[in-house]
């Protein structure tokens, strides 16, 4: 398959917005009630929200390119920038999504795997990540990859504080 992974910058802003709207809303909307789910879209994926998070020094975006056209997206975190201090020197893959008409198609190996050789090359002892509790084949894709539950905590969608599986991968 021929894919590309190149670097988000500020000018791709309403690509990213418009992708990251789109994945979350098919992931999460059986799960989320609808004045949730618009409230979250409005407010996490924002324009200027986003390119402050692509100006983030400790965080990186990515997207998936297959022939040209936009596959998913990957955002990995290290430092600071980090949603919780889970391990001492880990990367977190914050987000990882893929458009529905690339799933199954081995391209979330592509991206995992990208977000673990960026930890590699950065001498990281772990790559961690949360995934929602009722996201039975998310979590069953992480552990064929290694990943192991340690703890959990609350993804606020809107009004509604939903529960995160916390997992790690000892690198």
């Amino acid at each position: 398959m021929d894919y590309t992974i190149k670097p988000i910058t500020t000018s791709d802003v309403e690509k990213l917005q418009q992708i990251s709207r789109e994945t979350f809303k098919t992931t999460f909307d059986p799960y989320t009630a609808p004045a949730d789910m618009k409230r979250f879209l409005a407010e996490d994926y924002e324009a200027g929200k986003l390119i402050e998070e692509i100006k983030c020094p400790d965080s990186r975006f990515y997207f998936l390119l297959v022939t040209g056209e936009i596959a998913g997206y990957l955002k990995i975190n290290v430092g600071s920038a980090q949603t919780e201090k889970l391990r001492e020197n880990a990367l977190e893959v914050e987000r990882i999504y893929l458009r529905t008409n690339f799933q199954h198609r081995g391209l979330g190996n592509v991206l995992l795997d990208f977000a673990e050789e960026r930890a590699r090359e950065e001498g990281k002892d772990y790559l961690w990540l949360g995934v929602y509790e009722k996201n039975i084949p998310a979590q069953h894709f992480y552990k064929r990859h290694g990943f192991e539950k340690v703890s959990g905590h609350t993804f606020q969608v809107g009004n509604d504080p939903q529960t995160d599986w916390l997992l790690v991968k000892k690198l």
